[in-house]
């Protein structure tokens, strides 16, 4: 009994000093690729959606570090205001400046790109950032339901609108945030709108599959143009993003050690915007500043032409 005992002992004091010796280890490994490059970007222009919280603020951080000229599109103008503000200050750089963009409003959006295309002769960084999850059923200001409507659709329009300056201003790239979750999308043609059942989370993975299928086929729309388009996946990252979900997101905000810091989270959009071996790269998926595996039905270039043509049909435009 003493030897058992004994060995129960050792046991509670072994297994915690080996976790605790892994643990930087473990942490190293979660916190993924870090981009390398020191490119500097004085004189480019760069526009971030989402960019006044999370991923999306980390990311324009950096940018603004390099001497970019950055523009948050956001939605909240008053943490938008206040996230350009601490940027500027932690930075030294005065060229970072919000805008009001609400991309569950395509007036919002047209809106956002007159303005700018009055404002700004440039533009050489586009990053499709913002994005919404877990969220009840609802339609955005045009009546698509929200997820897709956000997630694609409104940076499908974004991009439509600002392509001819990204053009004149090549090279040039454009970076959407995508996620592993495209693994298990699927596209459901039959109710994109989830009019006929809704699941948040098969909402969720459709949306993302779609910022897929859009990276591809803008890719092969694109080559020749000098301007480039890739898609990430950031990882699992401590952000507000899940805040719509109180369950989920104080589950969130309880287990940090497993998630990635938004910095972390940054660093893979950082590198398709700025890394110089990837400046004739288009059409491809990363994570953790690699290239990443992309799933069967992301691939499908039948299913990639036919969402493009469906997103023009609802969004009442035309790119050919």
């Amino acid at each position: 009994m003493l030897a058992f005992l004994g060995s129960l002992l050792a046991l509670s004091i072994t297994i915690p000093l080996l976790v605790f010796m892994a643990a930087p280890y473990i942490r190293k490994y979660i916190a993924g690729g870090v981009c390398k490059s020191t490119v500097k970007l004085n004189g480019k222009v760069a526009v971030i959606t989402g960019a006044n919280t999370g991923i999306g603020k980390e990311t324009a951080k950096d940018l603004a570090r390099r001497g970019a000229r950055v523009i948050l599109a956001c939605r909240d103008m008053v943490k938008g205001e206040a996230a350009a503000c601490e940027i500027r200050t932690m930075t030294g750089n005065q060229q970072v400046i919000a805008k009001k963009l609400d991309l569950a409003d395509t007036k919002s959006i047209q809106e956002f790109a007159e303005n700018f295309l009055k404002e700004e002769k440039e533009l050489h960084i586009l990053i499709n950032n913002a994005g919404v999850i877990m969220c009840s059923y609802s339609k955005t200001v045009d009546g698509f339901e929200m997820q897709f409507g956000v997630n694609h659709l409104g940076h499908f329009l974004l991009t439509f609108l600002l392509l001819e300056r990204l053009k004149q201003s090549s090279p040039a790239r454009i970076v959407n945030v995508s996620s592993l979750a495209h693994r298990i999308g699927k596209i459901s043609f039959h109710d994109l709108q989830s009019e006929k059942s809704y699941n948040w989370g098969q909402a969720y993975c459709q949306s993302k599959l779609a910022n897929i299928h859009f990276t591809m086929e803008l890719a092969r729309r694109l080559q020749g143009t000098g301007v480039t388009v890739n898609a990430v996946h950031p990882g699992s990252v401590l952000t507000e993003l899940p805040r719509q979900t109180s369950t989920i997101y104080t589950i969130w905000r309880n287990i940090p050690f497993f998630l990635k810091t938004p910095e972390e989270g940054a660093q893979t959009s950082v590198y398709c915007a700025v890394a110089e071996e990837l400046e004739s790269v288009s059409g491809k998926y990363f994570s953790d500043c690699k290239p990443a595996y992309v799933s069967a039905q992301g691939r499908d270039e039948k299913t990639s032409k036919k969402l493009w043509k469906i997103s023009c049909e609802l969004l009442c435009i035309e790119w050919d």
